[in-house]
């Protein structure tokens, strides 16, 4: 599932509170546990410049500002980058708070802890939720497909548990910055995608660190022509031939800055995906129509093979495909019992020109320019009202729109 809970609490992912502003004369109590973190401990130079994505995204992205409450979350291998962000945090008089989570903790949760908590109420994670105006979170995930062997009920309870928290953050204005978007450098991600883990890395943080200006003037001129619309029609080489309507519904630009403006909007507008170049929305309900075929997916690292999703009036009719991918995206999607995990829920266009899907890749991802996204399930990250704890979906490659009978991507590219 994609975009759910940008910085999740400790009931649904084990995070850690690791740290936080220690007053100037108390010692720590975890001296020894945290030495690695101290000046004089020697520590793993980033493989990127971490003071200046740092400092990007505290005073640019996110726009922190005095008084504000920050919570950074992120993994050990990037633990520069952390401490960077909580220092830079201060250095502009607001507060940051410093959790880490990680793939075994994440594991050990649903192999150690008994399953009846799983539906405990989040009170402890409500509480925290109330504080925060920023929420900072670096991808962690280390392993491809680490909760794969997890029983599908647990999974869905646990994401029906920590729902609200995610809600509360939203319903706040919490101003959200996810590092990561499907493209955070691993030694899988960098095998999927056909190139070398070090050009995948130096991509990423490249992209990251970028300045968004000429994203920010494509971002508005996409929305401005697709908020003038009415009806979508994707047609795709793999069969996809799908029509929906847009009129009146609000279109969201993940640039990579949150402006005053998005503040004042609040919602969906304030969260950044990085790298960014987004354009998305909520369809009117009930308006898809035909057929998606997404030629290759992967769903808790396993493989899906031409996974065709039907919808007639808004709501998905069925769910095919082949490999070993789609028979846990079945488990998980029977284990579901919100009806909303079958309507169509959201459209995604890439705008990015940067990021491209790389020769030897037959995946696509969100940002690439003239890249289409589509799904069913959560959608409050596009302005919608849907909180299924499911989604199906994904990109579609190559394909052409027309936007009222005029082509506006033809075979993957934007037409001007």
């Amino acid at each position: 599932m994609r975009r759910t809970v940008l910085l999740t609490l400790s009931i649904v992912a084990g995070v850690t509170l690791m740290a936080c502003q220690q007053q100037a004369n108390q010692p720590s109590t975890n001296e020894n546990k945290m030495a690695a973190a101290s000046p004089e401990a020697p520590k793993k130079t980033a493989a990127y410049d971490a003071e200046a994505v740092s400092n990007r995204i505290i005073t640019q992205v996110a726009g922190v500002k005095e008084n504000d409450i920050v919570f950074i979350n992120g993994g050990v291998r990037d633990f520069e980058l952390l401490e960077d962000l909580n220092t830079d945090t201060r250095k502009v008089g607001a507060f940051g708070l410093l959790t880490v989570s990680s793939d075994r903790m994440a594991k050990k949760y649903y192999e150690e802890v008994p399953e009846k908590y799983d539906t405990q109420s989040p009170d402890f994670d409500l509480k925290l939720a109330t504080m925060p105006t920023v929420a900072i979170n670096v991808d962690s995930n280390e392993v491809e497909g680490v909760l794969a062997d997890v029983s599908p009920t647990r999974l869905a309870n646990t994401a029906k548990t920590g729902a609200p928290v995610g809600e509360l953050f939203q319903k706040r204005n919490v101003r959200q910055v996810e590092i990561g978007n499907d493209l955070y450098p691993t030694d899988w991600r960098a095998k999927r995608l056909g190139i070398s883990l070090d050009d995948l890395t130096k991509t990423f943080w490249s992209a990251v660190n970028a300045d968004y200006s000429g994203v920010q003037a494509t971002g508005e001129k996409v929305k401005a022509t697709l908020s003038a619309g009415k009806e979508l029609h994707i047609t795709s080489p793999e069969g996809t031939d799908l029509k929906l309507k847009i009129d009146a519904r609000p279109f969201f630009v993940s640039d990579g800055i949150i402006s005053a403006e998005d503040v004042q909007k609040g919602g969906p507008a304030v969260s950044v995906f990085l790298p960014a170049g987004e354009v998305y929305a909520a369809p009117v309900a009930g308006s898809a129509e035909g057929k998606v075929v997404i030629a290759q997916e992967f769903y808790r690292g396993k493989e899906i093979t031409n996974l065709t999703l039907v919808f007639a009036n808004g709501k998905m009719t069925s769910m095919n495909g082949s490999g070993p991918g789609f028979d846990a995206l079945k488990k998980d999607y029977d284990a579901t019992s919100d009806p909303g995990k079958d309507l169509f829920s959201y459209i995604d266009f890439g705008i990015n020109p940067s990021l491209k899907i790389w020769p030897a890749s037959k995946v696509g991802n969100w940002v690439q320019a003239g890249m289409v996204s589509v799904g069913t399930g959560f959608n409050t990250w596009t302005g919608g009202d849907n909180k299924a704890t499911f989604d199906a979906g994904g990109h579609l490659p190559g394909c052409t729109v027309t936007l009222d009978g005029k082509t506006i991507i033809e075979k993957g590219e934007w037409k001007s």
